[in-house]
């Protein structure tokens, strides 16, 4: 969040960041949450990043579908554009579900016409030195190549 406020700064852009997530929550959580956060915020921009808890913790893919596509809209609708973050799932959760959910996020930026990240960890996710020993969470090292993933889609939803 702080290494994203810094780069809206030098590029001069009047935004601040709300970081509205809840560690360990699944797209269900989000999508019951959504309503008071947009009420609460009123967000020019909403990214979503979620996902990646329902398929650590093996959930259907259409429900995920369903729960993102509901914040997707709520956001939409709001007046806020909408950025979505993809994630990947190990290959040891099977071919099926792991390319179901790989291709989840981008089925649902088509979808619903939103600006799309497909895998936030792209170009390192593969380096264990970038994760904490859970092998899950990036580390503070990993988080400004994060922000160089997300930037390029976000900043077109940024007006000056």
């Amino acid at each position: 969040m702080a290494l994203l406020e810094e780069r809206l700064k030098r590029e001069r852009l009047d935004y601040s960041v709300v970081n509205a997530s809840v560690s360990g929550e699944t797209s269900a959580g989000g999508r019951a949450r959504i309503d008071d956060t947009l009420a609460r915020h009123k967000p020019a921009v909403v990214v979503v990043e979620l996902g990646g808890n329902d398929g650590l913790r093996g959930l259907p893919v259409a429900q995920m579908k369903s729960n993102l596509g509901a914040i997707i809209e709520r956001s939409a609708k709001s007046g806020a554009r909408v950025l979505l973050i993809g994630v990947r799932m190990p290959p040891n959760y099977g071919p099926d579900y792991t390319a179901a959910f790989g291709s989840a996020f981008a089925e649902l930026a088509k979808r619903y016409r939103v600006a799309l990240v497909p895998n936030m960890l792209e170009g390192f996710g593969e380096r264990r030195d970038m994760f904490q020993p859970d092998g899950i969470h990036p580390t503070a090292e990993a988080q400004p190549e994060i922000l160089e993933r997300v930037w390029p889609a976000l900043r077109p939803l940024l007006k000056p």
